[in-house]
């Protein structure tokens, strides 16, 4: 690819015909950077209505709008086998997997940053909302200014050698900003709806999606005195926490929801409760280990942090105890009720996202 000499380093913009690819693209172009659409081909089973090409042709739209190049970057293997697969495979150990942190590890700042690079891109950008501060040849992530919207507990996994190849424009806006610049400047996504579920499936039932892959198994609900109350159809497809898909058909006294605080592979079990704090009946609430660690900085033994252990999560204080092997213990102050093997505990000092791991 021949670079315009004229113009500020060349950025490749994951463009997925939403607003704020579309305006993260605008706001690059605007700063004066050569700007090059790319459009990620992702993978969807054939059970699933194809909305690919639907994507690509409002991402072709915003790029012709803007008179930038546009290129497709088919990611579809990698979506397939390190994102897709992998979610599988996380349910069917009885695990809680993150698809959408997979998803930005392997394929938006895997394969994408692998392949732009390799076509002349100095950069990539993304509408993700986080921020990159760079400060004496040190890049810091931190929070999307708009708390609604952050999008860095999604982003940990992101190392130093990364980071210095990747660029948020928007994490600098609250969302209803994004859509006035993307109106005042004639985008039509200024009205598109946000999309919405898993990374690549969209807006599915979770449970009907793996059972393509995993067979129903029914097994009995229990209470937390180990009384059979009802039915389900396999404890694989539960993470704890959960309040639904479940049939109750023992009912109590109280019409209060019922969460899965405690679940037994072997036996096909779960056990549900009205108080999700009974989980700690079953674990150490307060001590989580995880594993496949990656920290964009130093992480000081003894200090004082913060970590989420789900999306959109307020951080609650916490000690970081680094071990062997990628792992690494994260004390909380305050019980965790909630969590489950396989998800994600992000770790914050202030606004920045020191890194995090995945719950063993």
């Amino acid at each position: 690819m021949i670079k315009d000499m004229n113009k500020k380093p060349t950025v490749f913009v994951g463009v997925s015909g939403g607003v704020d690819s579309s305006v993260a693209a605008f706001l690059l172009q605007h700063e004066g950077y050569n700007v090059v659409g790319a459009f990620i081909k992702t993978w969807q089973p054939d059970f699933i209505e194809c909305t690919w090409r639907e994507e690509r042709r409002d991402a072709m739209r915003v790029c012709a709008h803007l008179g930038i190049p546009f290129i497709t970057i088919d990611a579809e293997k990698e979506y397939k086998e390190k994102v897709g697969e992998y979610m599988i495979e996380e349910y069917r150990k009885g695990r809680t997997p993150n698809p959408d942190v997979m998803c930005n590890k392997e394929v938006k700042f895997g394969i994408f940053l692998t392949k732009a690079k390799e076509l002349g891109a100095d950069f990539v950008a993304t509408g993700h909302y986080a921020r990159r501060v760079e400060t004496n040849g040190k890049i810091q992530l931190l929070q999307g200014l708009d708390q609604k919207k952050d999008q860095s507990y999604f982003l940990w996994t992101l190392s130093q050698d990364q980071l210095k190849h990747i660029l948020f424009p928007i994490g600098h806006l609250p969302k209803d900003e994004v859509r006035k610049i993307a109106e005042k400047n004639g985008l039509f996504t200024a009205v598109k709806k946000d999309s919405q579920g898993v990374c690549f499936l969209g807006e599915i039932d979770m449970k009907d999606f793996l059972q393509h892959y995993i067979p129903k198994q029914e097994g009995k609900v229990l209470d937390t005195d180990n009384n059979e109350i009802g039915v389900h159809d396999g404890a694989l497809f539960f993470t704890f926490g959960e309040r639904h898909g479940f049939t109750i058909t023992k009912k109590g006294t109280s019409d209060k929801a019922l969460y899965v605080v405690d679940k037994n592979l072997e036996a096909n079990t779960i056990t549900v409760s009205p108080e999700v704090s009974d989980r700690k009946k079953f674990t150490n609430p307060k001590e989580i280990r995880i594993a496949h660690t990656v920290w964009n900085h130093l992480i000081e033994f003894g200090k004082k942090y913060s970590a989420s252990i789900r999306y959109n999560q307020i951080p609650v204080h916490c000690t970081i105890v680094r071990g062997k092997d990628n792992q690494a213990m994260v004390i909380f102050e305050q019980e965790q009720d909630t969590f489950s093997p396989g998800q994600s505990i992000v770790v914050y000092d202030g606004e920045q996202c020191l890194g995090g791991g995945i719950i063993v």
